[in-house]
């Protein structure tokens, strides 16, 4: 059956071929990247490796995208791993174990530092020089807020205008973190709250800054904050004026001028690393999941 493929690489200036890869992986993740389109489309250093079919269905891919983090106080060129999967009638014929050798050789040539996945199987990986990387979450009390002189207000991303804000705010962000952060990365930050409807996105007016937030059982777990100047815990608490009466961190709390207990991270899927050791990273961190990829 293989042989009646066409491996295709960099395919995504081709709509249908993007319209096919949305197909696979809506169809074995439930997840719709076709999203993507409402914000300007996907990556544009993304570089899909995948196998069609004679009828032009996408049955197998792994893609790669540039994702350069800052980690201890400076700036590591990575790649991302993302988009792997096979239809289950073209399992066990070697093609993810292609295109995964694919994408790696193409990675080595371009000169990336580091690599990095998300997968609820890192034993697949082991063999590739991949590791766990461990994250933490950081939970405490509530702080004094401090007065903001505007109230936030809620993005919607069925408004143009309030995705191009969060756009802008984005493309001029400070890194959340010295310690483990992304340095600019919109496209997963806009399709992670597009994807998940309990996220929700507030604009402070005062900081300039979007925060991507959650409310469970009176506790207001944070998942990100975008800004050019990072406030502190007190400023967005101020700002954002929603009752809690505890607070979770999913990302390095070095800049909120707070800091809370550490717990491990009980994601569904490990963050993995190769070109670098795990010891490379700082404990406790974690990545924030509004760069889940």
């Amino acid at each position: 059956m293989r042989e009646t493929l066409t491996l295709r690489e960099g395919y995504f200036e081709d709509p249908n071929a993007f319209r096919a890869l949305a197909d696979l992986l809506q169809d074995v993740f439930g997840i719709d990247i076709g999203l993507q389109s409402r914000f300007g489309g996907p990556d544009p250093s993304s570089m899909p490796f995948g196998y069609f079919d004679g009828a032009g269905r996408c049955v197998a891919n792994f893609s790669v995208f540039s994702i350069p983090l800052f980690i201890k106080g400076r700036v590591v060129k990575a790649a991302g791993f993302q988009s792997g999967a096979v239809r289950p009638a073209f399992r066990g014929q070697g093609l993810y174990r292609d295109l995964m050798q694919r994408a790696f050789a193409w990675v080595d040539k371009q000169g990336f530092e580091a690599g990095f996945l998300l997968t609820g199987k890192p034993e697949l990986y082991h063999d590739y020089g991949f590791r766990v990387v461990p994250q933490f979450c950081f939970c405490g009390e509530v702080t004094q807020a401090v007065p903001a002189d505007a109230e936030a207000r809620e993005i919607d991303l069925e408004n143009q205008d309030d995705v191009a804000l969060v756009l802008r705010i984005l493309a001029d962000r400070e890194p959340v973190s010295r310690q483990l952060s992304v340095v600019r990365q919109s496209e997963m930050f806009l399709l992670n709250a597009a994807l998940d409807p309990e996220i929700r996105l507030s604009y402070l007016p005062g900081f300039d800054a979007i925060l991507a937030w959650k409310l469970r059982r009176g506790t207001l777990q944070m998942l990100d904050i975008v800004a050019r100047q990072i406030p502190s815990m007190s400023e967005i608490r101020g700002a954002l004026s929603v009752p809690h009466d505890r607070i979770e961190v999913f990302f390095p709390t070095d800049r909120l001028e707070w800091s809370g207990n550490t717990r491990p991270y009980d994601g569904s899927c490990a963050l993995m690393v190769s070109g670098l050791q795990p010891s490379d990273i700082p404990t406790p961190s974690m990545l924030s999941p509004m760069a889940d990829f």
